[in-house]
């Protein structure tokens, strides 16, 4: 997913830069309102962060142009927490969602995921060999019989399955499983989760065949 970021920030850009790029997201970057016209005309992105106030334009110019290179991308505001003007006159504009600043690095990437998720619905049923997950009914179904999982066991498989085909890191199911707060997750408690969602998923849970260990890195469903 490409991601344009607009804000003349260095240390917001810099940072917010290394977190999205780590998530596996491709950055680019402008810091005034020209700069960000000239990205938006030469190249197509997934999504649109907008800093309202720029050293030169303000973000209000950028996203008005945007609607109209790319109506269907969703943009984010990035405001002042008090901010209250910016806030709605972003919404007004199309913004889908605005980020008070200071934010926190995993609510950040989880209000970008959900943004792009609206935008690009995922398909709506899901398979890895006799296991199918029905996104619509929250159903989970395994050669046929209904699986019945916690709301945390079914969260995890939702990501991983909508992850098929790439790795996934612990990292990577902190900041998409567990919420926003900080909460500290332990590599023994993730290990022990998916332990208890194989139970219930993996025909033979001493011999996974669809969410893989991919030693010293993560997981992995195969495509």
């Amino acid at each position: 997913m490409r991601v344009l970021l607009v804000e003349d920030d260095g240390a917001i850009v810099k940072a917010l830069s290394e977190l999205l790029r780590t998530e596996g997201f491709d950055v680019s970057t402008a810091s005034t309102q020209t700069g960000a016209l000239d990205q938006l005309t030469a190249q197509r992105f997934d999504i649109a962060l907008l800093d309202v106030t720029l050293a030169e334009g303000n973000g209000f110019a950028v996203c008005a142009a945007a609607r109209k290179v790319a109506p269907g991308m969703p943009i984010i505001f990035l405001t002042a927490s008090d901010d209250e003007y910016s806030t709605v006159a972003g919404l007004d504009m199309g913004a889908v969602d605005y980020i008070p600043k200071p934010f926190r690095a995993r609510e950040l990437v989880s209000r970008i995921r959900a943004a792009l998720r609206q935008a690009n619905p995922v398909e709506r049923t899901l398979i890895a060999g006799d296991l199918c997950l029905d996104a619509t009914s929250a159903q989970v179904t395994k050669a046929g019989r209904e699986v019945f999982l916690s709301a945390l066991e079914y969260r995890l498989l939702l990501y991983f399955l909508q992850s098929k085909g790439k790795l996934v890191t612990r990292e990577n199911l902190k900041d998409a499983i567990w919420d926003s707060a900080g909460e500290y997750v332990s590599d023994n408690a993730i290990n022990v989760y998916i332990k208890r969602l194989r139970e219930k998923v993996e025909t033979d849970p001493s011999d996974p065949q669809i969410i893989l260990t991919v030693r010293g890195m993560g997981y992995k469903v195969d495509a």
